[in-house]
């Protein structure tokens, strides 16, 4: 008997979600309130017009989506606001059982004042280690009956900024009005990065990345050389958005200037006919080994399916999205949300989306979810990571067999170890 993938039992099972912007899952709820209590000017104050005029179910273009950080950024500029989401957060995500999450967002929008880069980190991973404590210590977790909730937290650099971005930008550019500015962008980067290695060396926080977000085209990757080599000096992890508003080249930029290990959405990587550059004379040949080349290093693709379809009139019927070629080429992926509330979805909501839409047996399924924990950035030691990925895994296998058995079935999963083996 087939097993029959529902989206209760897609909630029920251990998750991950690798791509998840702090600025962008804010509780609509929250946002109001913090907007009232901070004087900032909204465009609605329900949760109704909200989600008419700037959380849309649809966007005309990925500039129309990211309007939406202007009304979250603002009312998290205090160490209590980005406590209170964070913790909001991962509780959001306990809930539909996510047990690691790792929290990308810019602490240079944040900063200003005395409330610097590595005040801005312990605020988010305050309100983290709250939800962490809170969970981790109800009876079944720990018992040992379900797996823990951990996170970690990813420091995103920007591409582009100006004096309007952030008071700490502000600061940043008056104090290299005199340089170039893809010089200064790296500056900030690096900048960021050796703040981050602090806050996790010194401060014990849980930063173990560090992203590139923003605009790609005309904002080449390579200006950020030097900061990705000094977070690959000290051991920081790193992923890179690419690929998805620039073509195969910001890919290949990505893991060739910066060593990225993960790429975010990436969904221009298959396609010849995004490339732009005009000095590459065999598009077809340069995606195949650009592909080929992300497979054997396992380099993985952080693939957001309602974001690309919100952003990329392309994609607004999923049986395009590039996912299913993705899977074809059995590449690594993990599913992740990007925005929880600009995207208006959850986990749960794009593993249904995945396999409902391309088809995903359970055995794929499976593939997707241990990939989720296995090429996440754990703050722990390797073999602490390994224990931990394993018991995700057999929390897996146990819920899957306890929906197998209400379905009448008598298949038996397949064993953790199976999943497991090489963490390949």
């Amino acid at each position: 008997m087939k097993m029959h993938i529902t989206k209760e039992l897609l909630r029920k099972l251990p998750k991950s979600d690798l791509h998840l912007h702090l600025d962008g899952s804010i509780r609509i709820p929250t946002l109001i309130e913090l907007a009232k209590s901070s004087d900032f000017e909204l465009p609605s104050y329900t949760e109704e017009g909200l989600r008419e005029l700037v959380f849309k179910d649809q966007y005309a273009s990925l500039e129309e989506y990211l309007r939406g950080f202007a009304c979250t950024v603002p009312v998290m500029q205090t160490p209590e606001q980005l406590a209170r989401v964070a913790y909001e957060l991962a509780l959001d995500n306990q809930n539909e059982g996510v047990r690691y999450i790792e929290v990308r967002f810019a602490p240079q929008l944040h900063a200003h004042g005395d409330f610097d880069t590595i005040a801005v980190i312990k605020a988010v991973n305050d309100g983290l280690e709250r939800a962490k404590k809170e969970f981790n210590a109800r009876s079944e977790v720990a018992n040992g009956d379900e797996p823990p909730f951990e996170y970690g937290i990813i420091s995103c650099a920007m591409r582009f900024f100006n004096k309007e971005s952030s008071a700490f930008f502000k600061t940043f550019l008056s104090a290299h009005q005199y340089t170039d500015m893809d010089r200064v962008t790296g500056l900030a980067t690096l900048e960021l990065v050796q703040a981050s290695v602090k806050a996790r060396d010194d401060a014990g926080l849980s930063v173990v990345g560090v992203d590139l977000a923003g605009p790609e085209k005309g904002y080449p990757p390579i200006h950020h050389r030097e900061a990705y080599l000094t977070a690959q000096r000290h051991f920081l992890r790193k992923t890179v958005h690419a690929g998805e508003a620039y073509g195969p080249e910001s890919i290949y930029q990505a893991i060739t200037e910066l060593h990225a290990e993960r790429i975010g959405h990436g969904t221009s990587l298959l396609n010849p006919s995004a490339i732009q550059d005009p000095a590459i004379q065999d598009p077809a040949d340069y995606v195949a080994d650009l592909a080929r080349f992300i497979a054997d290093r396992r380099i993985t693709l952080e693939v957001c399916l309602t974001s690309n379809q919100q952003t990329s009139p392309a994609y607004r019927d999923i049986s395009t999205h590039p996912f299913g070629e993705m899977m074809r080429h059995r590449l690594s992926v993990c599913i992740c949300t990007d925005n929880r509330t600009v995207s208006n979805t959850t986990v749960t909501d794009e593993l249904h989306k995945a396999v409902s839409g391309f088809g995903l047996d359970r055995s794929a399924l499976k593939n997707i979810l241990v990939y989720g924990f296995k090429r996440s950035f754990f703050p722990g030691p390797y073999s602490e990571k390994r224990k931990y990925v394993r018991r995700c895994m057999e929390y897996f296998e146990k819920v899957e067999a306890e929906h197998l058995k209400a379905q009448g079935s008598d298949d038996v999963p397949e064993k953790a170890e199976l999943v497991m083996d090489g963490m390949d």
